[in-house]
This record gives C-alpha cells, sequence and structure tokens, in this order.
C-alpha cells in the first residue's frame, strides 16, 4: 500500500501593520518619536483596531478619522487633564501619504494659542505645533516623497510593495518597539507592548495603562512596587523589591517625602542597583 502524504496546511500570515521603522526617540521632547510606516494597502479594520487600543479611543471615532481626518480632543479625566489630542491628517488629493500623531497636554494648548492668534483652523494649529518639534532632519526628509527612502537600497519586500501610505507618529508603548523597565537589581529588561510588561511583572492590562497613562506607584503581590514617572511626556518605570520598598516608606516617614522622591533616593544610595545601570548605560 501507498501511504498518500497530505498536503500542509500553510499558516496564515499575521497581518502587517508596519514596515518602515525609524527610531527619533533620542531627539528632545516633543520630536521624539517612533516613524512606523507602511508602503502595503492600508488595512483600515487593522489599523484602527490598534490604533484605538493604544490610545483608548472608540473605534468607531478611529475608523471616521482614518477615513476622512480630522483631530480627536481626549475628554478630561477627573480633576486633571493628562492627553491632549489625537490628529489624522488625509491629503485629500491623496498624493501624500496618510500622518497621524498624538499632541500632549502643552503641545494641545499651543496649538489653541496658535489658532486663535492666527486666526487658523484647529487642524492646521496641530499641524503646524507637532512639525515644529520634530526633528529637521525628519522634517527636511517628510517634504520628500517616501521620506527621501533609496528603494536600491532597502528590503525588496518593502520597496515592491509601493509608495508608502501612511506613517504614524508613535511614542506608545507599542508591540512595534521596545522600552526599558529598570529592575531591583539594575537591569534593564525591555518589554513590547502593555501586554508584554503586563506579564513581566504579573499585573493586569488595565494596571499597566493606568501606571504608564499617570505614573505613581503600583504595589505588587511581591510585596515590591512599580514606580512610574512622567518625564515630558513619557513614561519611566522602575521596579522594587520588597526590601528597598521598605526601605523607602521608612524614608517617606522619616522625612516626609513623597514616595517616588523616597524610592529613588533608596536608589541612588543601593551601591548594586547603580553599579548595574552604569555598566548598562556605558555599554
Amino acid at each position: 500500500m501507498f501511504k498518500l502524504k497530505k498536503r500542509q496546511v500553510k499558516k496564515e500570515k499575521p497581518p502587517v501593520l508596519y514596515n518602515v521603522l525609524e527610531n527619533y526617540t533620542d531627539h528632545d521632547p516633543p520630536g521624539n518619536v517612533m516613524v512606523c510606516a507602511m508602503t502595503e494597502a492600508e488595512n483600515l479594520s487593522l489599523h484602527a483596531q490598534v490604533l484605538s487600543e493604544s490610545y483608548d479611543i472608540p473605534l468607531e471615532s478611529l475608523e471616521s478619522l482614518l477615513t476622512e481626518g480630522g483631530v480627536y480632543i481626549f475628554p478630561q479625566e477627573g480633576l486633571l487633564v493628562t492627553k491632549g489630542a489625537f490628529v489624522c491628517k488625509v491629503d485629500p488629493h491623496g498624493k501624500d501619504p496618510k500622518q497621524t500623531w498624538v499632541l500632549d497636554v502643552e503641545q494641545f494648548a499651543s496649538a489653541e494659542q496658535v489658532r486663535s492668534g492666527y486666526g487658523i483652523s484647529l487642524e492646521e494649529a496641530v499641524e503646524r505645533v507637532f512639525y515644529r518639534g520634530l526633528p529637521q532632519e525628519l522634517q527636511d526628509r517628510l517634504k520628500k516623497p517616501n521620506l527621501g527612502l533609496d528603494y536600491s537600497k532597502i528590503e525588496s519586500s518593502v520597496a515592491s510593495a509601493g509608495d508608502i501610505q501612511y506613517i504614524d507618529f508613535r511614542k506608545d508603548w507599542s508591540p512595534h518597539f521596545k522600552r526599558k523597565c529598570v529592575m531591583p537589581d539594575g537591569q534593564l529588561i525591555e518589554t513590547s507592548g502593555l501586554d508584554d510588561f503586563a506579564e513581566l511583572h504579573n499585573i493586569t492590562v488595565a494596571e499597566a495603562r493606568n501606571l504608564l497613562d499617570h505614573g505613581g506607584t503600583l504595589e505588587l503581590k511581591d510585596r515590591g512596587v512599580l514606580a512610574c514617572q512622567i518625564i515630558n511626556g513619557q513614561p519611566s518605570v522602575a521596579r522594587f523589591n520588597a526590601r528597598q520598598f521598605t526601605k523607602a516608606k521608612g524614608l517617606q516617614r522619616e522625612k516626609n517625602l513623597h514616595l517616588l522622591d523616597a524610592l529613588s533616593e533608596v536608589a541612588y544610595k543601593d551601591p548594586v542597583l547603580m553599579r548595574t545601570l552604569r555598566r548598562a548605560e556605558s555599554s
């Protein structure tokens, strides 16, 4: 008897959101962005879903913005305004790639001043404020077709797809690039998105999102703590073990310090943590 070989079922290729990634996060804020672009045809539903989850914007609103362009002003949460606006710029003639970005609170306030001072629309004002904060190199490249990329030197699968269809200027914790968290021993551990960050620290995605959006501290099941400071609109995260956390709470009571300041003092006085951090930074 002959055995018939079964044809292997090809695994479905996961949808791609970006195939061009360029890192400008070392630039001074607010232009410290990640350029995430796509040369293939836009998968509107996937694009809207990912941005909706990233920025906590209703999916219907995101789909409308990605279709027509416009500005979404984040609603005020509690007594503090912690977010500005999400912007989608769509060229009505279809010549330039679609672009999306987020303005922080200070940028959005500047845009309101520009709008009223020059008597222009909010859409034009948010563009002016955003672009002027970008690195000069990136500003120049945005004036060129396809960011001035040499298609003869980039990956063939990217080049063969054609022109850049859209660009997302991102700063959030995205699966498409990594952020670092300082661990109790000074190691810098990279995570690539809210799910990855939450799994690493054994917390829920909702807890992770709240911490990274608003800063502060989050006590952990191992009696340690996560501390997050929002610096120039960007979350900076460190984890402390139970011993370090206990010492910080003692300093907080003794010196009447804010808990974040007490944790910082503990970190600076921890020789193992600081030695490992200096070694990581030098390398």
